[in-house]
């Protein structure tokens, strides 16, 4: 792969991520500012609302307490698609690991400088549809959209992130 090329793959993914990191605090801030805690705010009758909650566990309550864990998993979650970022050749895959590193990075952000302490933080979710589905946010949405996209994608017989296997 040309350098040119493996530059405008890297920018891409830093600019999506960090464009998506803003965009997912904006919202978190948003609701903090407009939202009661608790409180169901009806969006698309039954099928959307706004509900402020602070969750100290991962998806789907997991972790619930172990706020701390969570954060460390994050980090290390960080810097490993950092690292991988540098190997991504294609677009399609910088984008998505653009959007994957706004997810985790937009929770630990919450992680690191909300209530109760750092690396203790509560994460801000507002975003509640039906069936029983947990209250989440824009970051779980991109951490969780791409990596059942991944899976499809190394399934259908491509190569993660477009990096050609190494030959022996």
């Amino acid at each position: 792969m040309s350098t040119s090329k493996q530059a405008a793959s890297r920018w891409l993914y830093l600019f999506v991520a960090l464009a998506l990191i803003a965009v997912d605090q904006f919202t978190k801030n948003l609701a903090i500012a407009t939202l009661e805690l608790g409180i169901n705010y009806p969006v698309i009758g039954e099928l959307l609302s706004w509900r402020l909650i602070y969750n100290d566990s991962a998806a789907f309550s997991l972790g619930f307490g172990q706020t701390w864990i969570l954060s460390v998993i994050a980090a290390a979650a960080t810097l490993a698609t950092i690292w991988f970022s540098s190997r991504v050749t294609s677009g399609s895959w910088a984008v998505m690991a653009g959007i994957f590193l706004a997810g985790v990075v937009g929770n630990l952000i919450d992680r690191l400088i909300r209530e109760p302490s750092f690396g203790n933080g509560h994460v801000v979710d507002f975003i509640q549809i039906p069936f029983g589905f947990p209250v989440f946010n824009l970051a779980d949405m991109f951490i969780v959209s791409m990596a059942i996209l991944t899976v499809i994608r190394v399934f259908r017989g491509e190569n993660l992130g477009g990096v050609a296997p190494i030959s022996r």
